[in-house]
Parts: C-alpha cells; structure tokens; sequence
C-alpha cells in the first residue's frame, strides 16, 4: 500500500495554522515562508477535496470539515511524535510545549496557583492553558482538556481525576436579612443565584442528598450566569443562596465570606474528568499533567480521588 507523504506534511501544517490562527505566525513556527504555508494548506485542501479553512485578513479559522478532520490527525501527529521519541529513547522525558482547556473554576482556585511547582518540575516543559466551560471542540487545538461532569458518550478517552463536594452556601449579610432555611424545600422563599449549563443552556437542577435520600427542588430565581466565579462574587455580595462545587471554596467560608448552609444535605459528588483523544498511552507531558493534577487535588480537603 503506497502512502502520500504530502498528505503527512499537509496535517502538520494544518495543525500549526490552527495552533497560531494564521499564515504568518504558523510559517515562523515551521521554518516556511507565509506563501509556502498557503500552498501547503491548498494542497492538502485539494487533496482530502474539502475546503478546510475561512480565510480573511486579520485571522484564519477551521470550517465545520477542518474541524473535524483537525481531531482526527491531531491524535496521529501525537502518535508519531510519541513513536519518534521512543525511538529516540526519550519518551519519559517530559518536555515541549503543553497545549490544556480546563475548567475555569478548576484552573483559578485550584490549578494556577500550583503551576509553578509543575513548572519547576519540568523545566523543559512549556504550557498553554485556556479555560471554557464548554465541551464543544474542546479538544481543538489542544493535548488534553479538563472538564467537570460524567463524560459524554464521545470518542474520547475520559480518565476521572476527582470528586468534589457541592455545598450551598449564602453571604452572612443575605442569611442576616433573609433568614437561613431548615430545609431544602424552605429554598422557595429565598432569592436563588443560578449557573447555567453550558450544555444545555438551562440552569443546573438543584439536588440535595443525605444518606442516599435526593431531593429535587425546582430551582428558580431572578439572576442566572455562566461564570463560576462571578456567581460566586455575587453570592458573596449577598445577592443570594448558590450551589456551588466545594473545590476552592474553602478560603472563602474560612474567611467567613460565605456561610454552608443545609449542611446536613451535602453528600452529592460531582467528577473531573481529563480528555484525550488518543487510544493509545497519552505523550509524557500529558501523563505527567494529569498526574499532578490529582497531587494537588488530594491536598484540599473538599476533594476525593474517586
């Protein structure tokens, strides 16, 4: 069986312009020229007989086609790299640049804070992190993404990472005028802050569960959001009672910013999951960043490893 070696060069160019978001920064990357890149890409487009880029002046961005052709060759371009670095007898050596999505709750309360000591554990290791809440092409571009939730039925390796706690929680000066409820069902009368569902669109349900007991409420209020932390900084303000993930909580309740409340109804847990697309043993740097990740994870006392 012949093999079209260009097809192999087109992927790699593809894959830096996504990376760079244009021509120029992708030739820098790759030691081309501008128009050298742009023929590389018409070939590989003439080639798979799909166009796989919207071009225009100020960046260039996949089209539906380029982006699912871009998910399935980043997994191979990993592989081969992998394959090269065995053979080169450096596959454990953690090094290059490490390209992460992760959660942004997760990667301000949690994960930031600790990046130097991944830094300075792998000095040869540089990291690209970007933060969404969605799932959507969250693998683009990208080596591994961090999500909270059960993954999805997807064609992506999931390896669960943690669990955390979620708690309720109010401001002192809301519980002072408003009065703290007994029960989950006393939550009808209070002023709810809720977190939409970047998959749905809807706002999260709110469950509460006690010794394999869940109660339902129906959720309602007048303030919904899709930023963790501004919920939380809303919460805080004492616009209302939020449910929030325990994870990274705990400097704000010791400061006594934000008071738990229904405690006794807190032993829902909620997972972190790591995606990557590779069936295969993940690349090194991708190892040992999950593997920090939950290091740092058992150091909060919120956070359970399964």
């Amino acid at each position: 069986m012949s093999f079209d070696t260009r097809l192999l060069t087109g992927a790699g160019v593809l894959a830096a312009v996504t990376e760079t978001g244009n021509f120029a920064r992708a030739a820098e990357m790759l030691g081309l020229t501008p128009s050298g890149v742009s023929r590389a890409v018409a070939r590989l487009e003439t080639r798979v007989g799909v166009r796989l880029f919207n071009r225009n002046p100020r960046e260039v961005t996949l089209t539906e086609e380029g982006r699912r052709f871009h998910t399935q060759v980043i997994p191979l371009l990993a592989g081969l790299e992998e394959a090269a670095a065995d053979a080169a007898g450096t596959a454990t050596v953690v090094s290059g640049r490490l390209r992460v999505s992760v959660d942004p709750w997760f990667a301000r309360m949690v994960l930031a804070p600790k990046l130097q000591q991944f830094m300075a554990r792998y000095p040869l290791l540089s990291v690209d992190l970007m933060t969404s809440n969605y799932r959507e092409e969250m693998m683009t571009g990208v080596d591994v993404a961090v999500r909270f939730g059960p993954p999805d039925n997807s064609s992506l390796i999931a390896r669960k990472l943690l669990e955390t706690a979620i708690l309720t929680c109010a401001a002192p000066s809301y519980l002072e005028k408003h009065g703290e409820p007994a029960t989950p069902h006393d939550l009808v009368h209070h002023e709810l802050v809720l977190f939409r569902d970047p998959q749905t669109g809807r706002a999260f349900p709110w469950e509460f569960h006690r010794r394999g007991k869940i109660i339902h409420i129906n959720a309602a209020g007048r303030l919904m959001m899709d930023d963790p932390s501004a919920a939380v900084a809303a919460c805080v303000a004492g616009q209302g009672v939020f449910q929030k993930l325990a994870i990274g909580l705990e400097p704000l309740l010791s400061a006594g910013a934000l008071v738990q409340i229904l405690s006794r109804w807190s032993d829902e847990r909620y997972p972190l999951y790591a995606y990557h697309p590779s069936r295969h043993l993940p690349p090194a740097k991708v190892r040992a960043f999950l593997d920090f990740v939950q290091e740092i994870a058992v150091q909060d006392g919120s956070i359970s490893r399964r």
